[in-house]
C-alpha cells in the first residue's frame, strides 16, 4: 500500500518496515531521513507525487506492504470493536487513542467499512505498529466467539446505561458504532450491555472517535 507523510516516514525507520520503492519531491530537504531508506527512490515534481496521494504527503510517498492483520485469538482482554466506521481519519484517531490509553486490540469488519490505510497510518501518528488489529468477516460471529472465551460485550448508543456506571472488568468488548447509524441492529442485539454518554447541550451525538476516546478512558480507569 502506499503511505506517506514525513511522521510515517520516521515511523517506518524506526520500527524497520520494509519500503520497497519511494516516490520523493525533487527538492525535498530532509536528506538525512531519505539516506535512511534501503531502496529504489524515484525523484518526482510535486504536481506527480499530488496525483498518486489524495492527503497531504509532505513530499514522501513510500510503498510498503499491505498491513497484516492479527488473528482474533492473538489479542488482549480489552478489545474495541468498530462497526463499520467508514472515516479512515476516524480510524487513525481511534488506533491513536487506543494507543495513548494502553489498549492495544482493536477489531473492524472486512466489508463495508474503512481497513487500514496510508491515510489511516498518517493519522494514527506513528502508533500503527504498537496496536493490533483483527479484521472479521461477520462481527456478530466474532461477538458469539468471544463470548465464549469469557468476554462481555458493550455495545454504545444514545439510549442505554450512563457509560460510568457500567462495570469494565474482566474481560470485554466494547463497540463503537458507524458514523451516521451508529451499531446495527443485530450488533446491539447481542451485547450484554449498552453504554450511553449523557448528552446535556443541543448537539444528540458525537464523532465516532470522539466517542470512541471517551469511553476508552473510562475503561482505563475502571478497568
Amino acid at each position: 500500500m502506499l503511505v506517506y507523510g514525513k511522521n510515517v516516514l520516521k515511523e517506518i525507520i524506526n520500527d524497520n518496515i520494509k519500503v520497497s520503492k519511494a516516490f520523493i519531491y525533487k527538492n525535498f530537504e530532509e536528506k538525512d531521513l531519505i539516506n535512511k531508506l534501503n531502496c529504489k527512490i524515484s525523484y518526482l515534481e510535486k504536481y506527480e507525487l499530488d496525483k498518486m496521494i489524495d492527503g497531504l504527503h509532505q513530499g514522501i510517498i513510500l510503498q510498503i506492504d499491505d498491513y497484516k492483520y492479527y488473528d482474533i485469538d492473538e489479542l488482549s482482554d480489552k478489545i474495541i470493536m468498530l462497526d463499520h466506521i467508514e472515516d479512515p481519519h476516524n480510524l487513525g484517531a481511534i488506533i491513536r487513542t487506543c494507543e495513548a490509553a494502553g489498549i492495544d486490540s482493536i477489531i473492524i469488519p472486512k466489508d463495508r467499512g474503512v481497513l487500514v490505510n496510508g491515510t489511516v497510518m498518517k493519522t494514527s501518528a506513528g502508533t500503527l505498529s504498537k496496536i493490533k488489529i483483527a479484521c472479521e468477516t461477520n462481527l456478530v460471529n466474532s461477538i458469539n466467539y468471544l463470548k465464549k472465551k469469557g468476554y462481555w460485550v458493550i455495545g454504545t448508543d444514545m439510549e442505554g446505561t450512563d457509560y460510568k456506571e457500567i462495570d469494565y472488568s474482566g474481560k470485554i468488548v466494547v463497540v463503537i458504532g458507524n458514523e451516521g447509524k451508529g451499531i446495527s441492529k443485530l450488533v446491539k442485539e447481542n451485547c450484554d450491555f449498552i453504554a450511553s454518554i449523557p448528552m446535556n447541550g443541543k448537539v444528540n451525538s458525537l464523532n465516532a472517535s470522539v466517542a470512541a476516546g471517551i469511553i476508552i478512558f473510562e475503561i482505563v480507569r475502571k478497568g
